[in-house]
């Protein structure tokens, strides 16, 4: 391979999954020693290009050249052979096994475990060394925090031999100190000499920590800027094929009468352990209260209490005044609290059913859609249609399969379905995850709105970004409880210390 030719050259690369072609005449070149930002909206194109340079799918036609050379990727160990790795943005490691163990499994110099471990051992210690991934090699994977995980994934990388990373979203798990710190790595990678490739939607993260970016739309390459001289709103322009506004525009709250109070409210999980633990706090109307934290602190749980979906273990919910213990999703609906769960696709959504049938799901025995032990129809249809015209659904087809949409265009047919019932308190759980940078937009409009509305708005996001933009108040939820409440102009490192555990008075 040439020392002077670029990392990865991609020449007219296509693949089609049946009727639909997610990469068309794909041309790419990523220079050697650089890191290579790949931005697009979902259905982009982006997973499936990655995918084919590591060998997960075969292109239907098109050319690949690593270090200057063709070179066929039948599967990901022969992209491994060629020097390429990839840290997957959920990690592939065993939570039982040690560091040690997870760097090591499947690539055993023979069925004899003990030397290969050894092996490993001096070799992970160089490799700690040369690159500042210190991490302990005895350590429970299971037992570590994710930004740690993070590290024994492209450690894992590193012991294969892999000139070339591929990382997928890898900042989405990790708090801001921590994605700071990963980004510090991949400068002393990229000293190193290694060539990194970072799939994010993240644009600020684009223009921190990248010397170029492509980017995606539709399944074609439709540019590629040195990130020196772009801009995140000329990128979101790019990816989406008009002006985009990245900033939320809203005034200030005006906060009324309190709609919900939560108090000494603990919540077990099926185990049986604690994962919220005596928290405490009210929202008002006509103000959005936010929850900010790495995922697995209790937010997931106290969301799921308080719309019925998990019985706490203790402490009391009040919703405008009223005791809700013991009610279920539906006898809150029916007490004006509305629900946009963090898992549409499990908790939101019937993906087999159609448009028309989701966005009335929950609400199917209400009066006008129910006729007998039947529903209406004609009202489900009219209700759907109405629905797809103010939330811009696309495609405008309400019998549609769900599973047919985009995820944006999923997410809005749940925010549609919750915000058009004229809730009281709107509970609302990662509106933006995996959503394209256009439906952010739309659906930070919307949740603004209600709030203008007089609605009593409870956030739960891991995007620190998004918290800060749409809060009035900020909570930090760290090992289930609440450790600090912060105004939405405090600073990132701030609120990342709280994040990460800090106690309140060190992080002030």
């Amino acid at each position: 391979m040439s020392k002077t030719a670029p990392a990865i050259q991609l020449k007219k690369i296509s693949k089609s999954f049946g009727s639909v072609q997610a990469n068309k005449d794909i041309d790419l070149t990523i220079e050697r020693g650089t890191i290579h930002g790949i931005v697009g909206e979902n259905g982009a194109g982006k997973s499936t290009l990655m995918s084919i340079l590591y060998g997960f799918y075969q292109a239907d036609h098109g050319v690949i050249l690593v270090g200057g050379e063709v070179a066929d990727i039948p599967d990901s160990q022969v992209a491994i052979k060629l020097g390429i790795g990839m840290v997957h943005q959920h990690f592939m490691l065993v939570d039982n096994f040690t560091v040690l163990e997870n760097i090591v499994l499947g690539a055993e110099d023979s069925g004899l475990l003990g030397p290969s471990l050894n092996k490993a051992r001096v070799e992970l210690l160089r490799l700690e060394k040369e690159y500042g991934l210190a991490v302990d090699p005895d350590a429970i994977v299971g037992e570590i925090p994710v930004g740690l995980q993070q590290r024994v994934e492209i450690l894992k990388a590193l012991y294969r031999g892999a000139d070339i990373l591929i990382l997928d979203e890898p900042t989405g798990v990790l708090t801001p100190a921590e994605a700071d710190h990963l980004f510090r790595i991949l400068e002393q990678l990229k000293a190193q000499g290694k060539t990194i490739l970072l799939i994010t939607h993240k644009l600020r993260e684009i223009m921190a920590i990248t010397d170029a970016v492509s980017v995606m739309r539709r399944g074609e390459m439709v540019a590629t800027r040195e990130t020196a001289k772009t801009s995140p709103e000329e990128l979101a322009e790019l990816m989406v094929g008009r002006r985009v506004l990245l900033q939320v525009d809203k005034g200030e709250a005006d906060p009324g009468e309190v709609k919900l109070a939560v108090s000494d409210l603990t919540v077990r999980d099926s185990r049986g352990v604690d994962m919220v633990k005596n928290v405490s706090f009210e929202v008002r109307a006509g103000e959005i209260v936010g929850i900010a934290g790495v995922a697995g602190n209790g937010q997931s749980e106290l969301l799921q209490a308080i719309a019925g979906m998990r019985q706490p273990a203790g402490g009391t919910i009040l919703l405008e005044g009223q005791s809700i213990a013991g009610l279920d999703p539906a006898e809150l609906r029916g007490r004006r609290l509305a629900h946009v769960p963090e898992d549409r696709h499990h908790e939101g959504l019937v993906l087999p059913f159609e448009e028309q049938e989701n966005a009335i799901l929950g609400y199917h025995f209400d009066d006008r859609f129910a006729a007998g032990p039947f529903l209406n129809t004609s009202a489900m249809r009219q209700e759907a249609e109405e629905k797809i015209e103010r939330y811009d659904i696309r495609p405008p087809n309400p019998k549609l399969k769900t599973a047919n949409f985009s995820g944006g265009n999923q997410q809005k047919i749940v925010l549609a379905r919750e915000m058009e019932r004229d809730p009281s308190v709107l509970l609302i759980g990662q509106p933006t995850r995996g959503v394209d940078v256009g439906a952010i937009e739309f659906i930070h409009k919307r949740i603004i709105e209600m709030r203008d509305a007089g609605k009593a708005v409870l956030l739960v996001s891991v995007e620190l970004d998004e918290i800060r933009a749409l809060s009035d108040r900020v909570l930090v939820m760290f090992d289930g409880r609440i450790v600090g409440e912060r105004p939405p102009d405090a600073t990132e490192g701030e609120l990342g210390l709280l994040m990460a555990g800090v106690e309140e008075e060190k992080a002030a």
